[in-house]
């Protein structure tokens, strides 16, 4: 998936913990959220020489190229989301869950891509939700309605939980 994807998973991801959390949405708390949500979402792609990530973070980048991590695996694994949630456990809870679950995003949507994602690396068996023929193809058409769906969702989701906010 493309990194306009991963950025709107992200955002839905966030709005779900401030809904979760009854965080008004009209906040620092929740706008703080929803940034955190369009930045940790395609964060997993640190791991791919030329994405946004790998040349924002250009330093942690290379470390990763150095030591050979392939794309979709130690980023994207339910390794790397257990070792994230220990090294962000002092943070308030809020936070916490809004980091963990924009990261988490990541590789739940690129479970539904053809390649798939190895989850329980280091075992490098590739998991994916779709069978590989209708798996969506990172900047396929399937990709582009998938990302107006979640444009949708995150437009519509603090609307249906307006009671909430």
């Amino acid at each position: 998936m493309l990194q306009k994807t991963h950025t709107l998973a992200g955002v839905v991801a966030a709005e779900c913990v401030i809904i979760h959390f009854n965080q008004p949405l009209i906040s620092w708390e929740a706008g703080t959220a929803l940034l955190i949500g369009c930045i940790v979402g395609p964060l997993a792609d640190i791991d791919k020489k030329g994405s946004t990530m790998a040349r924002i973070l250009l330093p942690l980048s290379w470390v990763l190229q150095l030591l050979r991590v392939k794309h979709r695996t130690l980023t994207h694994s339910l390794l790397f989301l257990v070792l994230l949630g220990y090294l962000l456990a002092p943070l308030p809870e809020f936070f916490y869950w809004t980091i963990l679950a924009a990261y988490a995003s990541h590789p739940l949507i690129d479970l539904l891509n053809d390649q798939g994602v190895a989850l329980l690396w280091p075992i490098n068996k590739k998991f994916r939700l779709l069978p590989k023929p209708i798996g969506i193809d990172t900047g396929s058409f399937q990709e582009i309605v998938f990302r107006i769906i979640l444009a949708v969702v995150a437009i519509i989701l603090p609307f249906i939980s307006l009671g909430s906010f």
